[in-house]
C-alpha cells in the first residue's frame, strides 16, 4: 500500500512539475521581451513570439488528447513533454527574432500535449471523491504560476540572461520525466486505429488561418484588407470541410456526438466565455494600475497577485465542495461571483481607492478559480476513459480560443475607447503627434507630463478600461445562460463507470 501511495505521489509529483512548467513560460517570456527584442532586434516581429507559442499550443490540443485516448497517456506526455524540452533549448540559442518564433512554435506544440493530458492521467488514477480536491490542486497552479512567473522572469533576465528564462525548463522538465517514466505504469489495452489525418490537417490549418488573422488584423493589416479578409474566410471554409470529414471520419480526432451531451457542451461554451473575459482582466488591470497610481511594468506580477490568489482559493474551494453539489449549482455560485467582480470593475475611475480595487480582483479571481476544476471535471462526467483525453483537451482548447477572441477583440475596443476620450478631454490631442497614451506607464515620462495633460490622460486610460469591463458583462451572462443548461449531474463516489478501464494505470509491471 505504502509503495502504491509513493507511486501516485510521484505521478502526481511529475504532472505538476510539467503543468507548472509549461503554464509559466508565456508570463516569464512577457517579462524579458523588451530585453530580448533589444538584443535580437526585430521589433516588428516580436508579436510572434507569444503568437507562435499559442497557435501551435492550441492546434495540438484537440490531436494530442484524442492519440492519448487511442494509444495511451504515457507516450503523448513525454512526446509532448519531449517537444517542449527541445524547443526551450532551441529557443535559448536563438540568433533572430525568427527563429525564436519558430522555436516557440515547437514549445507551444509541446505545451498543447502536457496541459490536456495532464488534467487527464489525474483523472484516470485517481477514485472520483479524491478527484475534486487533486483538479483543485492541479488548477492552482495556474494562478501560481501567473504571479512568480513575471517575477522569476524579471530576476532571470536582470541577474543572469534572458536565455535562461528557456534554459530553466530542462531541470524541471528532467524531473518530470524522471517521475512519470518511473512512476506511472499505463497498462490500457490499445486497439489498432485508423487516425484521422484528414480531421487533424483541416483542424490545425483552420486553426492557424483563424490565430493569424486575429493576430495581423488591426496591427499589421487593416482588419477590411483582402490579406485578413482572405484569411477569416479561409478558416471558415476549413473549418466548415473539417465538420464535415468529422462526420464521416470512423474514429474522429474530434467526436461530434460528445457535443450531444449536454453537461460536455455547456461545459465548452462556459470556458470559452470565462476566458474571453478572464484574459480581458489579466491584461487590462495591470494597464489601469500603471496609469491610475504609477509605478512600472516590472512588477505587473504583484499587481495581479490579490486576483491569482484568489484563483487559488476558488480552484481549492471548488474542488473539495463538488462532492456535496451539482455540478451546475457550484458553477452558479462560480458566475455569481464571476458577475460581481466583472460588474464592479466596471465601476473603476480614477478616483477608486486601490485597497477596492484589490476587492474587486479577489472577487473576480474567486469565481473564476471555481471554475477551473468544475469544468474539467463535468467535461468527463460518464465517459468513457477513451474519451477523456478529447473531452480534456477541448475545454482547454476552448478557453484558450475564448482568450486569444477575449485580448483582440476586447484589447481593440479599449484603444479606441480611450482615442476617443482623449480626443474629448485633449481638444490638441493626435495620436500621431505629441501625446502619446503609452507616457502613462512610463514613470519617468509622467513626471514630465503637465498636470491638465496628466489628469486627462489618466482619466480617458480609466473610463476606457472601465467600459471595456461593462462591455465584457455580455461574454459572463451568456457563461451564465449555459450554465442552467448544466443539467443536475453532479459527481458519484461511487461510480463505476468513471473508473471503468481495465487496467490500473498505477499499477503495472515495474
Amino acid at each position: 500500500m505504502m509503495h502504491e501511495k509513493s507511486r501516485v505521489n510521484g505521478v502526481v509529483a511529475g504532472l505538476l512539475l510539467g503543468i507548472l512548467m509549461a503554464s509559466m513560460d508565456n508570463t516569464i517570456v512577457a517579462t524579458a521581451m523588451g530585453t530580448i527584442v533589444s538584443d535580437l532586434g526585430g521589433l516588428d516581429q516580436f508579436i510572434w513570439v507569444t503568437s507562435a507559442y499559442m497557435i501551435a499550443s492550441v492546434a495540438g490540443m484537440p490531436i494530442f488528447g484524442k492519440l492519448s485516448d487511442m494509444y495511451g497517456r504515457k507516450f503523448f506526455y513525454i512526446l509532448g513533454l519531449g517537444l517542449f524540452l527541445i524547443g526551450s533549448v532551441l529557443c535559448g540559442t536563438a540568433q533572430s527574432m525568427m527563429q525564436l518564433s519558430f522555436y516557440r512554435a515547437i514549445q507551444g506544440l509541446g505545451g498543447g500535449a502536457l496541459m490536456p493530458i495532464a488534467f487527464t492521467i489525474m483523472f484516470d488514477i485517481f477514485p472520483p471523491h479524491k478527484r475534486g480536491k487533486m483538479s483543485g490542486l492541479f488548477s492552482a497552479v495556474f494562478g501560481i504560476s501567473s504571479i512568480f512567473g513575471p517575477l522569476l522572469g524579471a530576476y532571470i533576465t536582470d541577474a543572469i540572461d534572458w536565455r535562461w528564462i528557456f534554459y530553466i525548463n530542462v531541470p524541471l522538465g528532467l524531473l518530470s520525466l524522471i517521475f512519470i517514466v518511473k512512476n506511472y505504469h499505463e497498462k490500457m489495452e490499445h486497439t489498432r486505429q485508423k487516425i484521422d489525418w484528414w480531421g487533424a490537417g483541416l483542424l490545425v490549418t483552420a486553426i492557424v488561418s483563424l490565430m493569424f488573422a486575429l493576430e495581423l488584423g488591426g496591427k499589421k493589416q487593416p482588419w477590411d484588407s483582402p490579406l485578413i479578409l482572405g484569411l477569416f474566410a479561409s478558416f471558415a471554409l476549413l473549418f466548415a470541410l473539417f465538420l464535415w470529414v468529422e462526420t464521416k471520419a470512423s474514429d474522429p480526432i474530434v467526436s461530434l456526438n460528445l457535443f450531444k451531451n449536454r453537461l460536455f457542451a455547456a461545459s465548452q461554451g462556459i470556458s470559452f466565455f470565462y476566458g474571453t473575459v478572464f484574459i480581458v482582466a489579466t491584461m487590462l488591470i495591470p494597464l489601469y494600475i500603471q496609469a491610475v497610481f504609477g509605478g512600472s511594468a516590472t512588477n505587473s506580477g504583484l499587481i495581479l497577485m490579490p486576483m491569482m490568489l484568489g484563483v487559488v482559493a476558488g480552484s481549492q474551494v471548488g474542488g473539495r465542495m463538488v462532492l456535496h453539489a451539482s455540478y451546475r449549482t457550484m458553477m452558479i455560485a462560480s458566475g455569481v461571483l464571476f458577475l460581481t467582480g466583472v460588474l464592479l470593475l466596471g465601476t473603476l475611475s480614477v478616483d477608486t481607492p486601490r485597497w477596492l480595487v484589490t476587492v474587486f480582483m479577489v472577487i473576480a479571481g474567486v469565481g473564476m478559480g471555481i471554475s477551473f476544476p468544475l469544468l474539467s471535471m463535468s467535461s468527463i462526467h460518464g465517459l468513457d476513459v477513451r474519451q477523456r483525453g478529447s473531452a480534456n483537451s477541448s475545454v482547454a482548447f476552448f478557453r484558450m480560443i475564448g482568450m486569444t477572441l477575449g485580448i483582440t477583440i476586447f484589447g481593440t475596443v479599449q484603444s479606441h475607447l480611450m482615442l476617443d476620450q482623449l480626443r474629448q478631454s485633449l481638444p490638441r490631442f493626435n495620436p500621431g503627434g505629441d501625446f502619446n497614451p503609452q507616457a502613462l506607464l512610463q514613470p519617468e515620462v509622467r513626471a514630465q507630463l503637465p498636470s491638465h495633460v496628466l489628469d486627462g490622460m489618466t482619466g480617458a486610460f480609466a473610463d476606457s478600461i472601465a467600459a471595456v469591463f461593462q462591455w465584457s458583462l455580455l461574454s459572463v451572462g451568456l457563461a451564465i445562460l449555459l450554465i442552467f443548461f448544466m443539467g443536475s449531474g453532479r459527481m458519484s463516489t461511487t461510480s463505476s463507470a468513471s473508473i471503468s478501464h481495465k487496467a490500473d494505470p498505477i499499477q503495472g509491471e515495474g
